[in-house]
Order: structure tokens, then sequence, then C-alpha cells
């Protein structure tokens, strides 16, 4: 024991002892919260083996430090830093399945949020461990259990320890390659970098990444957006004759559907429909559904599916786009071609504006009005952290939807399906739901809040039956991404009819399904569409409903009712699903059976065919994104956005002095009333509206989306 404390008080014995610490607990990572899918022997060695030289350098810097006594708190505090950086990633991994990026992390600061919020209910009681070391060694070096070694180490000592934590890292890198060829110079998922070469080692090559994409994008010129167009123009598919207009002149209402998958739809819970109202929307013979529509978010979450439902562009590699770049990049998306088409455009949503940035990338968009948190009374128990509870969103809008000059394109962004899917008790005590008992918590209370969503929903629906809105509006719903991340759907597998041993890559990519409906009463033709499509598709299909050519614009959708339609859905990642082939890392599926395929000669050409053709869509859409290439193209007709001309804490003042100039030739549903207020027209059982404001004990909103969304 004195001969171990002997060399511990010495510095190269305490940068050792460091070493040996952090080493632990980033293996402890790698294999208790971590999923990186080690195969054979060699990736397990390096597994095992890669933390170490890159935590060799990063402590070895303490080293260079002058005067002699800076060296304990910089190198503590060096480990601090990479222990919060290995900590981040831990809670990160639990909910995205991924590792967070450079992009994710200056994102998150853009829309004051960070890790937090419901990020608590991604902890683990095991996540102590993650910190108990600095703990231990600060109270040892406190308590001079370990001395502190006030010997000056030279230069020499300092270029040594940097020269075998450089003939480490070689020597990771030079075998990694070995096992996975083109490993650095070649896009693959971020947890292959990580397998072989570590978290450290990742950050730093995705800040390089990261940086070069940020020169790429001030070096852009113009004639490379006429390359994305011409991709763009070959892919586009002409509008079914029969379905072009046939919603003209319609009011748009979109429904996001927090968190909601495909599998709720007719699903029952001990004999109880979960969301039987949508159900009905989605079955009925008013509405255009789709079964085979997957969501395509990357990091961005819910973000990402406002991107590509509002723009037809993929969302960013990492992080997300609204956080990134929407407070620069130019748009050409579906609010302001809505816009100058005569539209009024507007989004309810019961959270703070700054979240995921979108007080400013609204306007870049070309949203005329964004009705946040502060519009709405969010006190007590009237909201989650999440914002203002669906029933509630719906029922406090009234009074700015019926302002809305007609035909409008209106968004209501819900919240409350959303992970852990608490519900308080008195929104949940007329719940016909009985809850599933499986493992997870999660899993079982998803479908008690998406019990909640279908009521808010209907009680919606009555009031736009009641008020006539409904006979001149198209309602668009769909579900923006997934409810139970892949490392719940063990315990989802038996409830949706699967063995969950055995679970793979093709069963958490049929879970990608999230439900799409037009519904209209000027629908008289519904029927459920098998047609495979996905987030991307929705804008140039809704368009072509309306009657609006979208052939103009950049836009890497097709049209889902088109004959010449794309079928071949692509993920955020370059995996991919169609009708007949799902390519999954690399493995390819029968999309019909689930079964592995081995591809012979012929068809491995049409694989790699479809492949490249993903491959080149993604990588144009993050061209056409990072480099801001729409600054550059000018669709004829189109005004450019000056987001400049939006206020959005000016509430409906212009609205309001529209109605007034029109005078009886006003279009709002206020006018069309007789000048009387709708909003007690609306009804609903949500226990919160028949109580006070309160004064006291306002909840704060914390965002908790950047984990879920």
């Amino acid at each position: 024991m004195k001969k171990t404390l002997a060399k511990v008080n010495t510095r190269i014995g305490f940068f050792i002892l460091l070493i040996i610490l952090f080493w632990l607990k980033t293996i402890y990572a790698y294999f208790t919260d971590f999923s990186l899918g080690v195969e054979g022997l060699l990736q397990f060695l390096l597994l095992i083996a890669n933390p170490i030289a890159t935590t060799v350098l990063m402590l070895g810097l303490a080293f260079y430090l002058k005067p002699a006594k800076l060296f304990y708190p910089a190198i503590i505090l060096l480990d601090i830093l990479d222990t919060v950086l290995l900590y981040l990633n831990v809670i990160y991994f639990r909910e995205f399945t991924d590792f967070m990026t450079v992009s994710t992390m200056t994102g998150y600061s853009k829309v004051d949020q960070g890790l937090s919020g419901s990020s608590i209910a991604l902890t683990s009681p095991h996540d102590v461990f993650y910190c108990l070391d600095i703990v231990v060694i600060i109270l040892l070096l406190l308590f001079r259990v370990i001395k502190i070694d006030k010997h000056q180490l030279g230069a020499k000592v300092a270029f040594a320890i940097f020269s075998i934590g450089s003939l480490l890292l070689t020597l990771n890198v030079a075998i990694a390659d070995m096992d996975r060829p083109q490993l650095i110079t070649r896009t693959f998922d971020r947890s292959y970098i990580v397998k072989y070469l570590g978290l450290d080692f990742f950050t730093v090559y995705d800040g390089i990444q990261t940086h070069q994409s940020n020169e790429m994008r001030s070096n852009a010129t113009k004639s490379e957006v006429y390359k994305v167009k011409d991709f763009t123009d070959k892919h586009y598919a002409p509008a079914n004759p029969q379905m072009y207009g046939s919603l003209k002149g319609k009011n748009v209402i979109i429904l996001h559907l927090e968190s909601f998958q495909q599998f709720l739809i007719n699903k029952k819970i001990n004999g109880k429909e979960v969301t039987p109202f949508i159900n009905k929307i989605y079955n009925s013979k008013h509405t255009y559904s789709f079964d085979n529509f997957f969501h395509q978010v990357g990091q961005g979450k819910t973000s990402d599916a406002e991107n590509m439902l509002e723009t037809s562009t993929y969302g960013l590699p990492q992080g997300s786009l609204f956080a990134q770049l929407g407070s620069d990049n130019t748009f050409q998306g579906a609010p302001a071609i809505m816009d100058q088409k005569g539209y009024s455009t507007a989004v309810f949503h019961g959270n703070v504006a700054s979240f995921w940035n979108r007080n400013n990338t609204y306007k870049n968009l070309g949203y005329q009005y964004f009705f946040d948190a502060s519009y709405y009374d969010t006190s007590g128990d009237k909201a989650t952290g999440y914002g203002l509870k669906d029933k509630l969103l719906f029922d406090d809008s009234t009074k700015y939807l019926q302002h809305l000059q007609q035909p409008f394109y209106a968004k209501y962004i819900t919240v409350t399906n959303h992970f852990p899917y608490d519900l308080d008790s008195e929104d949940s005590k007329d719940n016909k739901i009985k809850v599933p008992d499986t493992d997870d918590d999660a899993v079982n209370n998803y479908f008690t809040t998406a019990h909640y969503l279908d009521q808010s929903v209907k009680e919606f629906y009555d009031y736009l039956n009641k008020t006539g809105l409904a006979k001149n509006t198209v309602v668009m719903l769909y579900g923006d991404h997934y409810g139970i991340s892949n490392s719940e759907n063990s315990s989802l597998a038996p409830l949706i009819g699967k063995n969950s041993d055995d679970w793979n890559g093709y069963d958490n990519a049929q879970l990608q399904r999230v439900p799409l409906m037009f519904n209209s009463p000027a629908i008289n033709n519904g029927y459920v569409d098998h047609t495979y499509g996905g987030e991307i598709d929705v804008l140039p299909t809704l368009m072509h409903l309306l009657g609006m050519n979208s052939k103009k614009y950049i836009q890497f959708g097709t049209d889902l009712f088109s004959s010449k339609h794309d079928q071949v859905v692509a993920f955020r990642n370059r995996d991919w699903v169609s009708p007949k082939y799902t390519s999954i890392s690399g493995t390819i599926y029968d999309t019909k059976t689930g079964k592995i395929i081995h591809p012979n000669a012929k068809l491995s050409k049409k694989i790699e065919k479809m492949q490249r053709k993903v491959n080149t869509e993604i990588s144009l859409s993050d061209i056409l994104n990072q480099q801001n290439l729409l600054r550059f193209y000018h669709p004829k007709g189109f005004k450019t956005v000056n987001p400049s001309d939006y206020n959005y804490s000016n509430g409906l003042s212009r609205e309001e002095k529209i109605e007034k100039q029109l005078g009886d030739k006003s279009t709002s549903l206020f006018d069309e009333n007789g000048h009387k207020n709708t909003e007690k027209l609306y009804k609903t059982d949500a226990p919160e509206a028949t109580k006070p404001k309160s004064k006291t004990n306002r909840i704060q909103i914390t965002n908790p989306d950047s984990n879920k969304e």
C-alpha cells in the first residue's frame, strides 16, 4: 500500500492513476450504456484499448503548464471536462442511440437548452460511478492522503508523453483501418468512429468536419445550386391529374402529432382502442391515409420533421437545421409559398419561442404569426415541462384562429404525448385505457398520453364542425417521429405481436412508420394508400392537392399520388426502405417478410443503384442547406422572404387591421360569424380549463424536447 501511494505521490504516478480511472469508466460506459455492436476479437480489443491514447494526450497537456503549482488543478480540470463529455454522451445515447456532435452542442446552446429537463428521466442510479472517482481523488488530495509532488518535470517529459500518446493513437488508427478500410475518409455511422477510435477522437474528428463544412459554406458559388436543381428536375413526379387542385382554396390545418407512431392506429390495449377518434379519421371516406409513411428525422427530431414538411429538404447529418442554420438560411418553404398565394399563415405551440430556434427560423420560413407560450396561460398545472397541454392549446388558440383571414395555413404542434409520457391524475381519470404491464414505464405510459392526444383532437374537430370551418378546411395529421426509442423496442415488441429475442434492425426501421392523413369533407373517395413515402414527400403532395405547381422549386420529395412517385424512402443515416427491399447498415432485407437477403450479382447491382440514389439525394440536400445555396436561386414569381417583415410580439394587430380594412369582405371566422366570438363554442373536459388562473406556482417551461424531440 505504501509503495503504491509512493508512486501516486509522483506526478507521473498521479497521471497514470487518472488515466486508469478514466479508462475504467469509459469501458463501463461502452458496455453499460452504449450499444456499439462489437463483432469479433479485433473489434473487442480495439474497443478496450481506444480510450488510452486520447486520454494520454488529453491529460498530458497538464505537463506543459508552468509554474509547477498549476499541474494538479489543470490535470483535474481536464479530467472533469473529459468526464462531462463522456456523461453527456451517456445521457444523449439513452434517448437518441447516437453520440453528441459539435453541431448538437452548439445548436442546443442556441435554443437555451442543453441536456436538461426530461434528461432527468434518462438518468440511472449507476451514473454515480461516472463522477465518484473525481470526488474521491479530490478528497484524498485535500486530506493529504495523496501528496502533491512539487518537483517540476522538464519539457522532455512532456514531449515524451505526447509522443507516446501520438504513437498509441497512430497504432490504433492503423489497426482500425485494417478492419474497417477508409474508416475516417468515408462517411460511416458515428458509432463506428467511437467503437474503433474512442469518444474523444470522435469529438475532435467531428469538430474538424464541422469547421470544414463552415468553410465550404463561405466559399459556395451560384453554379452549385444548379447541380442540385438538375437532380430535383429529373426526380420530379408530375401530379396525378385527378388529384391536382382537388382541394384548391381550402384552409390547411396541420396537426403535428407528437411522438405518434403508426402502430397506434387501430391499436387496442386490453380490449380498448387507444386512439378511437383518430382511428375514425384514418378509416373515413373523407380521408386519404397512408400506412407506409415513414419519419426521416435525424438528431433534430421534431424540428427535422417540420423542416421536411415545410421545405422538402432533409435535416442535417448532425444537430438540428433549425438550430444551426435557421437564423441565417434562405428558405423557399410552405409558409412563404402559401402567403404569396393569398394564405394567412400561423403556428400555435405552447412552448417558449426560442426552443429549436423557432422564433428566428419561422421568420425565415415566412410565417406571419407565431403564438408561443407567451400567448397562453401556462400557470399551475396547465402546462408540463414541454409546454401547454394539448386540450388547452386547442381551446386557448381559438381566440387567435378565428381572426385569421381565410384561406389560412395553420400548424398546431402538440406536446403532451411526449417522453417520459407523464400525465396528471386529473387528466387521466377519465382515461379508459388500462396501461400494459411491461418492464418499461415509458412504454406503458405512452398509450395513456396517446389517448389524451386523441381526446384533444376530437375536441378540436368538434369546434371546427360547430363553427363551420370544417367544410372549407383540409386537416393534415401526421406523426413527427418515434415515441418509443430503439432502446425500448424490446419492451414494446410483445405488444405489437413481435418476439423481442428476434428483434433486429429491420424491425427498428419498420417502427419508423408514422401516420399521414389528409382529411376534408371535400374528399368523398378516401382510402388507405399503401404507397411508400416519407416526410420529405409531404410538401409537393400538399401543393398539388391545392392546385399549386411545385416543379419550379427545389424539393427532394415527390407527390405521393403521382404514378411517378419515388417509393425508395431514404433515412437520415442513409439506410432506406422500399416496397421490395430494405437496407439497414448494409444488410438487405425482404421488406414483406423481414428475412435477410443475400443478393446475387444482378440484384446487387440494383441495390447499389438504389443506394447511390439515396446517397446522392441526401448529399445534395446537405450541400443545399449547409452552403445556403437557395440564396442564389430565384424561382419565377416567388419573392424572397424578408424576416424583418415579421414581429411575433404584436399578436394579431396586423390581422385585426385587415379585418377593419376589408369590412364586409373580411373572410375571418369572426366576421363570418357576425362579429361574434367563437371561443364559447369550444368545449373541453380538461380540468384545468375550469380553474382560476394561478398567480403563483407558475411552471417553468424548460424545453426538455432537446432529448426526446
